[in-house]
């Protein structure tokens, strides 16, 4: 039987965790995209699938997926859309964060919740990341690259009108944490 635990982050929260972002982004800076990627990737080695709480892994999951759309050849992402991720992710280059990751089954609590908010940031990538891998699985290889650049042309320009009108719709605008 499971346990439903539940908690809100207050304005003072968000921004802690924007500064946390800010002072990761500012040392990723100094990084190459390429490690970036490695160091999250290594992350997710040193958290592995065993022993880790489920609410946890469920996020780590989603890192996974802002991993593989980086990684996606033929997804291409644009550099803009490319930089948001990689802001994303420079959080998890940090060796040293609010949780020491050693400490079992809270360890990697920040981390989910860094995780948490920074997809809600990218939910419009994300949607079309997972439409382009459904609609690529869908499609024969024959002239695979004239629909692939098509589609992913489509679906990049539904994600940044999206992204520009969840910003409209919003009276109030959330903090920004890869902005």
């Amino acid at each position: 039987m499971g346990l439903r635990v539940s908690f809100e982050l207050d304005d003072n929260d968000l921004t802690h965790f924007r500064l946390i972002m800010r002072e990761a982004r500012k040392a990723a800076a100094r990084m190459a995209p390429e490690d970036i990627v490695a160091a999250a990737e290594e992350l997710l080695q040193d958290i592995g699938t065993t022993g880790t709480p489920g609410f946890i892994q469920e996020r780590i999951d989603k890192l996974r997926l802002l991993l593989r759309m980086m990684s996606d050849l033929e997804w291409r992402l644009p550099h803009q859309e490319a930089t948001r991720v990689l802001n994303a992710l420079a959080y998890f280059t940090e060796p040293d964060d609010l949780i020491p990751d050693h400490i079992p089954g809270l360890g990697f609590l920040d981390d989910a919740i860094m995780v948490e908010l920074v997809v809600r940031e990218l939910e419009h990538e994300i949607e079309a990341y997972r439409d382009f891998c459904e609609f690529r699985r869908e499609h024969s290889a024959t002239s695979r690259d004239d629909w692939l650049i098509e589609r992913r042309e489509e679906l990049q320009q539904r994600m940044r009108s999206r992204r520009e009108a969840s910003r409209q719709d919003n009276a109030r605008p959330e903090p920004r944490l890869l902005d």
